[in-house]
Formats: C-alpha cells, sequence, structure tokens
C-alpha cells in the first residue's frame, strides 16, 4: 500500500510537519509495511516560512517587529535556497496572526499589519529580490495600511492629515501618498499568495465573511466593510485599479488589496505558489490512498482550503481521500463534493481545549489508526464481492 501524507498544520497546535509524521505512526500501526509519502503542505498561514525553508535548503531570518496590537514581537523571514532569483518568503501570520492577539484584544478594526512591512523590509535588506508574501491565519483588517505605512507611505484625509492606525480609521481615507516608500521595491518582484476566493468588499467580503472570527461584532463588521469600500476607492485613484472583487484582494484583511493597489504586488492563488516545491501531483498520481487532515473542517473547507485542494488534484487521478480534522463543522458534507470521500475527527469524547492541543499528536495517530482499519474493512468487502451497500451517509 502507498499512501500520500499531505496535510495542513493545525493551528496553534501541531505544524504540518509533526501532523504527517503522527499520521503516518498511525499508518503504521495497522501497515507497517506501507509506503508512506508524507507530504506537510502550507497555505500561506502558520508555519509556511519555516517549512519552505527547511524543504529548499534555505534558512530563517530572525526580526522583530510590530505586532497586530502594537507590541515588539520575535517574527522571521525565510530566505528559500535553489536556483533562480534570491527569493523570501514572507509569513504574514508570523508578524501579525491571529493568534498574536489576546483574547480580551480581537478587535480586527484596531489591529495592524505594521509588521508586514517591517518583515518585507527585511527581506530586501537581505538582498532578496523576489518576495512571496503568504497570507493566512490573520488577525487584522486594515487593508494593509499597516504594512504601506512601515515601507514609507502616508494615508490622508481629506484635509491632508496623516490617519491613525486601524481599518476602522480608513473610513476617512481620501489620499494615498507613496512618495517616500522604499525606493528598493521597484527592483523586487512581489506576489501575495493567497486565498483566490477572499474579496475585499460586498457581501463576501474580507469584514463580512472573516470579521467575526477575528472578533468583531455586527456593529463592528458594517464599520469595517464600510471602511474597506473606502479604502478600495483610495487604492483605484492611488493607480491600483478596481480591486474591490478582485480574487485575493481579501486575502488576511486586506493586505493583498494593500499591496497590490499601492506596490504593484501580483495576486496569485497560493496554491499555485506553494505546491510548486512539493511536486504533489506527481506524488498524488503513485498514491492508492491520500490522507490528508486540518484543525477544521466544514462548509469553508472547500473554498480555498488545504484538504479540498488536495482531493481536487488527488481525483485527476481517481485516488481515494480521507481527511482527517480537530473539529468537524457545520456545512462539512460539502466536502464529498470537492473529492474528499470521508471524513473523520481526532476527537472520541468532550476535551478541554488545552488538553486536545497538548494531546494532538497522540489523538492524530490514534484517529489515522481508526481510518485506516475501517478503508481495510472496505477493500476485504470489495474484495469478497460484497461491497453493493449503496452510497455512503
Amino acid at each position: 500500500m502507498r499512501v500520500v501524507v499531505a496535510p495542513s498544520g493545525f493551528k496553534e497546535s501541531l505544524p504540518a510537519e509533526a501532523v504527517a509524521g503522527a499520521i503516518a505512526a498511525g499508518l503504521r500501526r495497522v501497515v507497517p509495511g506501507a509506503a508512506v509519502d508524507t507530504v506537510p503542505l502550507v497555505d500561506g498561514g502558520e508555519g509556511s516560512a519555516r517549512t519552505l525553508a527547511e524543504l529548499t535548503g534555505g534558512h530563517l531570518v530572525p526580526v522583530t517587529v510590530t505586532g497586530p496590537v502594537g507590541r515588539p514581537v520575535a517574527a522571521h523571514v525565510a530566505v528559500l535556497g535553489g536556483a533562480g532569483p534570491r527569493t523570501a518568503v514572507v509569513e504574514m501570520a508570523a508578524a501579525a496572526g491571529l493568534r498574536l492577539v489576546p483574547p480580551d484584544a480581537r478587535d480586527p478594526g484596531r489591529t495592524v499589519t505594521d509588521g508586514v512591512g517591517e518583515l518585507i523590509r527585511a527581506a530586501v535588506d537581505a538582498g532578496c529580490r523576489r518576495i512571496i508574501v503568504g497570507c493566512g491565519d490573520s488577525g487584522t483588517c486594515d487593508g494593509g495600511a499597516g504594512a504601506l505605512r512601515a515601507l514609507g507611505a502616508r494615508i490622508l484625509d481629506g484635509a491632508g492629515t496623516p490617519l491613525d492606525s486601524g481599518g476602522y480609521t480608513l473610513t476617512e481615507a481620501a489620499r494615498l501618498d507613496l512618495s517616500c516608500v522604499d525606493v528598493r521595491l521597484s527592483e523586487v518582484e512581489m506576489i501575495v499568495a493567497g486565498n483566490p476566493c477572499n474579496v475585499l468588499t460586498g457581501e463576501r467580503g474580507v469584514a463580512a465573511v472573516f470579521g467575526p472570527q477575528k472578533g468583531a461584532t455586527p456593529e463592528q463588521v458594517a464599520s469595517l466593510s464600510a471602511a474597506m469600500e473606502q479604502w478600495a476607492k483610495v487604492l483605484e485613484h492611488a493607480g491600483g485599479g478596481d480591486l474591490r472583487l478582485m480574487p485575493g484582494g481579501g486575502a488576511s484583511g486586506g493586505l493583498g488589496a494593500g499591496l497590490a493597489g499601492a506596490l504593484g504586488a501580483r495576486l496569485v492563488p497560493r496554491f499555485d505558489v506553494f505546491l510548486e516545491y512539493v511536486e504533489l501531483d506527481a506524488r498524488l498520481a503513485a498514491a492508492d490512498l491520500v490522507i490528508t487532515a486540518e484543525g477544521a473542517i466544514d462548509g469553508q473547507t472547500p473554498h480555498g482550503k488545504v484538504p479540498a485542494e488536495v482531493a481536487r488534484r488527488a481525483k485527476r487521478y481517481g485516488k481515494p481521500v480521507v481527511a482527517l480534522a480537530g473539529t468537524i463543522g457545520a456545512g462539512a458534507a460539502a466536502v464529498h463534493d470537492a473529492g474528499i470521500d470521508a471524513v473523520t475527527g481526532i476527537l472520541t469524547a468532550p476535551m478541554a481545549r488545552v488538553e486536545a492541543f497538548d494531546r494532538a499528536a497522540e489523538l492524530v495517530a490514534d484517529a489515522t489508526e481508526r481510518a485506516l482499519r475501517l478503508v481495510l474493512v472496505g477493500r476485504d468487502l470489495a474484495m469478497a464481492g460484497t461491497s453493493d451497500l449503496g452510497p455512503a451517509a
């Protein structure tokens, strides 16, 4: 049996490499001789820079930056190895991720992306001429205004006064002054790798969809939605074009739109960028079974999340796909249409969040064992010619 193990990380708990290792351990309890090909996947969120540095023989550059609530945080830039232009991965979550926002400070209209701009500057300082900005797991909704400020831009109101930080203030934005932006950026290719399903404005805009996940009340969501509408106008007047519904413009609280509109960054679907480093398709083609995983599987999973992307690619080769989940949420049945054949949760009893996080590797390995034993039962039924049991529930 050849099994490809291609999970995402479990946010705030296990990095993708650890999830893959735990799945492999569970597999080998049942089929010790299985050929297990572990492919930890990144989506631009937590752990992406570290994983890509390891995959390419690169290294991390530690950088202290301004965190999302204005306090210094320890972050990093990945300088990738390999041929081609010297390339950096700036992981947005390392500087402005939700995990860096204390629970009592989770108001995405007040958190900032200044640290992301500081990481971009650090990448330029390190001699990088290609910068990939990975979007995911953000705790902000400032349209990338903080990142632009850190790179020298000024966001002005109608009287020409610089605005305070945070997304709410963008309702007063009238003009973007780019005259003092770091001139070295004109020689840098900047790629924003985000979820193309995320747009800046409208009913499916970043404030409406992700604001509540970051702590926003309905009233705050309405304020942020208005702020993003105004910010889109300012970016358009600055020469960035109409970014309101551009795929990926809403990535990381509108960071994608800000970097594209002000600095000319290219918005690229994240898997088109990151999966080129792991040759996933060729590995899927050689598999008998594919196992993927993510911390939460729900109705959002088909919209650009790792398990759905793995399944979509696996189905090109007719491969069965099983997904493990820390939690299974509302709308999870939609993943079957996305190509995931079966989903199983890792929890077998109610458990405190802190205990689940501490035991995550153990729980993943145990869940893998249970899932694989069921897979083998199905195989045996098929081989016995008694598999006509009707469609799976």
